[in-house]
């Protein structure tokens, strides 16, 4: 059966030239004003070997979060779907008597959604263990990972650094590096409130009420700054909310180590601990004591919030930690670089070469990111054939029911049923998936546009998932020439 598949993916992508693309793609480019030549297209069905509709197929194309695709296949398929990511609290002490006489260690490795809650629930079973007072140093290990300067916060052209998606990638990522900050305009005056409320991070509130009015253009009225130094961090509130209106953001601020103590000191008091001791940073002295373990959700949990919400972070996560736990140490103390190693090997094993391609971070989030249309629609056909399939393709976000396709195509045919991954970057659209045709079989569609005026490029990726759901290829439907590049 594999041979069967291998060379029905042979047949459908590597044997075929780029055909006139289908009319009524060429008529979305035109309406948006978009060249043929910002498009990279592949629409091919997963179980025959019947011709593919491949247009610059071959072109190196910026893919934004379809990229994530490559990366959670892979992890699907090297770490496997029961994959979990343990962080621990170690000591070489014993408690007793309601004392940890010695430093205790946090050592992460990687958990791409160690949440608040978790943390709690470490520092509760801490403390159910008689420990109420530590007197010795919180020493965070965050070895796991070797990031190097390639792993520096993307520039996302919009000055603002505080939004959770730019936040970097870090083996003991805690919370996001993430707080919410609660806002709710009453008779006396604006209240606010963080949560985590660490006391690294102030807020300068400067707002005022105004009259009554649609609660839902309340954060229109709102100017927020994060004046962030890494070892504190201050929130800048002006302008003025709406009596009665209230709503919630999720900002980042502060270093990772200085986040991660802050947080865990923090819990610690709110549970009527006492710590004594400082805080820096080491590695876990070998055969050191676990006192307390957190096991992640099985990988296929994470993928969901990864393909369906497009969550950068987590996806740096996910890539690291292949680099981390596959990649061999001859391939480079950098993880990221070992992480792409890593992948490339994989794909090799599968008699591929991909070779435009440039995973950078594994997330999309990248100037630099390339990969072939083509390529990654055989990505696609070899996921879609896998033992793994249903954890993979069920984590792509359905068309106009979840995740990042929520509010695209309402009510028409395609509602339901399609699973299709989005990507979204200055100058880039793209969509790439699984469409289930009116006749009931599966395609698979691979389209990016590269282009100033790619935002304009929507209506064009919505045709050509309507065409690869309800249109016939024919002689008749490619007949038109092309427009003009």
């Amino acid at each position: 059966m594999r041979f069967i598949v291998a060379f029905l993916l042979c047949f459908n992508f590597a044997s075929h030239a780029a055909e006139p693309l289908p009319v009524p793609i060429q008529h979305a480019l035109q309406r948006a004003r978009l060249p043929t030549s910002a498009l990279a297209l592949v629409i091919a069905p997963l179980d025959s070997s019947r011709p593919p509709i491949l247009y610059n197929a071959d072109q190196p194309m910026n893919p934004a979060s379809v990229m994530k695709l490559v990366t959670t296949y892979a992890a699907l398929d090297l770490l496997g779907p029961v994959y979990q990511w343990p962080t621990e609290l170690r000591s070489a002490a014993t408690p007793a008597n309601g004392l940890l006489a010695g430093d205790l260690y946090l050592k992460g490795y990687g958990d791409p959604k160690l949440t608040l809650e978790r943390v709690w629930l470490m520092l509760r079973d801490l403390r159910a263990q008689d420990v109420r007072e530590i007197r010795g140093d919180l020493v965070l290990d965050r070895s796991f990972f070797v990031l190097g300067p390639d792993n520096a916060v993307f520039d996302d052209d919009g000055n603002t650094p505080e939004r959770p998606f730019l936040v970097g990638p870090d083996a003991l990522l805690l919370n996001f590096k993430s707080v919410r900050l609660r806002i709710a305009a009453n008779a006396s005056g604006i209240a606010t409130m963080l949560d985590p409320a660490l006391p690294e991070i102030q807020i300068d509130n400067r707002l005022q009420v105004a009259p009554a009015t649609d609660c839902a253009l309340w954060k229109n009225k709102l100017a927020l700054k994060v004046e962030d130094g890494g070892n504190a961090a201050r929130i800048l509130l002006n302008g003025s909310i709406p009596a009665g209106c209230q709503g919630e953001r999720y900002l980042a601020a502060l270093d990772h180590p200085v986040y991660s103590a802050s947080l865990i000191r923090t819990l610690w008091h709110e549970m009527g601990g006492v710590w004594s001791g400082g805080v820096r940073e080491g590695v876990v002295p070998e055969n050191t004591p676990v006192l307390v373990s957190s096991l992640s959700p099985e990988l296929p949990t994470y993928l969901r919030d990864i393909n369906k919400y497009s969550n950068n972070l987590m996806a740096r996560q996910v890539f690291l930690t292949l680099g981390a736990v596959t990649g061999a140490t001859e391939e480079g103390s950098d993880t990221a670089q070992r992480a792409s190693a890593v992948i490339r090997h994989w794909l090799q094993n599968k008699g591929w070469r991909f070779d435009e391609l440039v995973m950078e971070n594994g997330a999309g989030l990248s100037r630099q990111s390339r990969i072939s249309a083509r390529h990654l629609a055989q990505l696609l056909a070899d996921a879609g054939h896998s033992a793994l399939a249903a954890e993979f393709v069920s984590s792509l976000p359905l068309v106009a029911l979840d995740g990042t396709m929520k509010k695209r195509l309402l009510g028409e045919l395609l509602d339901g049923k399609a699973h299709i991954k989005t990507g979204s970057l200055k100058d880039v659209r793209s969509v790439a998936g699984y469409v289930q045709d009116a006749t009931g079989n599966t395609q698979i569609v691979v389209a990016i546009i590269n282009h100033p005026r790619a935002t304009e490029g929507i209506p064009v990726l919505d045709e050509v998932l309507r065409f690869a759901f309800d249109k016939t290829v024919s002689p008749a439907v490619l007949a038109l020439p092309t427009v003009a590049r």
